[in-house]
């Protein structure tokens, strides 16, 4: 047999393999011979039919099955030995002229390859590292939203000023339907906020999305509009109001301390808005580091140039799943995931350039130190190692778990490699701005 590589471009070839008699005539005999005494031809005994009769009827199935097995085997041993990185599988090309007949079999498959890049970590940007602090106003806030949900809800016959609301926003054009509780002075214009006053549950109140809140970002929680939506926005919608109630605020003592965070931790005004600040923070840096990650992805697929054998993968994507796609719908998956593909191409560059390997030993510590946490949040503060280490061994036995937490882990590698690499630079912001920067003014 002989089997060669034909290039086209840098990401697109073509093996071609020829197949002779004496790569299968052999195999194709032992079948024959192993046929006869099962062969059944009208007119001959069980067993007794003449081989030239054999060959005549199984002989052209039996070569066919033959020939495919010596092409298969030797189409994977050849991606081996060359040490081909492919994306997708390889493709067989149709031949019009193709026969079984013919002397010498030309199979040609194609191939798309991963493109050789260069990727350089440290290039020149613009990318952000957020540190966002809780400011006065955000604690402020915080506490009174801790006193309302302790305190004690007292129902009101109409709205009154400082009353919480909960109903349900509805626009049927824009598919607004969402219920939500809201306080009066999440609107932007007092006017706004008037008009609720004396309401009673039941009535309807309509107002404007137009600068409805100070930030319309505000909208994606309140009424589930989509972030591309916010800005653009201007309908009417319908508030119902199902219930009105004021809150007497839960007095700031040491059993509210205690509730909140365990018998002595915090034992002062000053102390809760310190560990208000503290949470607050912890949380704004997760949210910082998953910006980040995303601004350097934005970085590098963008500044990261190479060609995809893109046409090839588009045909490809025919052939794959359970549900065989249309060449139109075909190009619309590639598209959709040619961003993802790519990204997935740089950070494969990136952790062998950098040598990052994930082991089982970074898969068990990050399960272990993820579970602590959920405990944690649950009330159970100091689990047993054992405790802690039987729901770790149940977890890493799922592997889509195990899928899952290593991409997370692959995530925290790279995020730590980029945060050295691409010298982001820093700047400290609150957490208003830190929302601005994300979804724009």
């Amino acid at each position: 047999m002989d089997i060669k590589r034909v290039a086209i471009d840098a990401v697109n070839e073509t093996i071609v393999m020829t197949v002779v008699p004496m790569d299968y005539k052999g195999q194709v005999a032992k079948r024959i011979n192993e046929k006869m005494p099962l062969a059944t031809v009208k007119g001959f005994r069980k067993g007794a039919v003449p081989k030239d009769l054999v060959e005549k009827q199984y002989g052209k199935a039996i070569k066919q099955e033959e020939v495919q097995k010596v092409v298969d085997l030797a189409l994977e041993r050849f991606v081996q030995s060359e040490r081909l990185n492919l994306l997708g599988t390889t493709l067989p090309k149709v031949n019009e002229d193709f026969s079984w007949d013919a002397e010498e079999l030309v199979f040609e498959y194609e191939i798309g390859l991963v493109p050789d890049f260069t990727l350089d970590l440290e290039a020149k940007n613009d990318i952000v590292k957020y540190v966002v602090s809780a400011d006065d106003k955000l604690i402020d806030g915080q506490v009174e939203r801790i006193q309302k949900q302790f305190g004690t809800a007292i129902p009101q016959e109409t709205v009154v000023a400082g009353a919480d609301l909960t109903g349900t926003f509805t626009n049927e054009e824009k598919a607004i339907n969402n219920t939500t509780t809201i306080a009066l002075d999440i609107f932007k214009d007092k006017a706004t906020a008037d008009k609720f006053i004396g309401k009673k549950v039941g009535d309807v109140v309509t107002v404007n999305t137009k600068d409805l809140f100070e930030d319309a970002h505000q909208l994606m929680d309140v009424m589930k509009v989509d972030h591309d939506d916010v800005h653009e926005l201007a309908v009417d919608v319908d508030f119902t109001i199902e219930s009105i109630k004021t809150t007497e605020l839960a007095e700031l003592n040491q059993d509210l301390f205690d509730k909140l965070f365990g018998a002595g931790t915090v034992s002062s005004l000053e102390e809760l808005k310190a560990k208000i600040k503290e949470d607050a923070e912890s949380q704004f840096a997760t949210q910082a580091d998953q910006k980040l990650l995303a601004d350097v992805t934005e970085f590098l697929i963008s500044s990261t140039k190479f060609d995809l054998p893109a046409e090839f993968l588009k045909k490809w994507l025919q052939t794959v799943g359970e549900k065989k796609l249309s060449p139109e719908e075909a190009e619309v998956e590639y598209a959709r995931s040619e961003r993802g593909l790519r990204f997935q191409l740089i950070e494969g560059r990136a952790m062998a350039q950098s040598d990052i390997k994930i082991t089982f030993e970074d898969l068990k510590t990050f399960t272990t130190k993820n579970i602590r946490q959920q405990m944690a949040q649950f009330g159970q503060a100091n689990p047993t190692d054992a405790e802690v280490q039987g729901i770790v061994a149940r977890v890493l036995s799922n592997q889509d778990e195990v899928k899952r937490l290593s991409d997370q882990v692959v995530a925290e590698k790279l995020l730590e490699l980029f945060k050295e690499k691409a010298n982001p630079t820093t700047k400290e912001v609150t957490y208003d701005e830190f929302i601005a920067a994300s979804y724009g003014e």
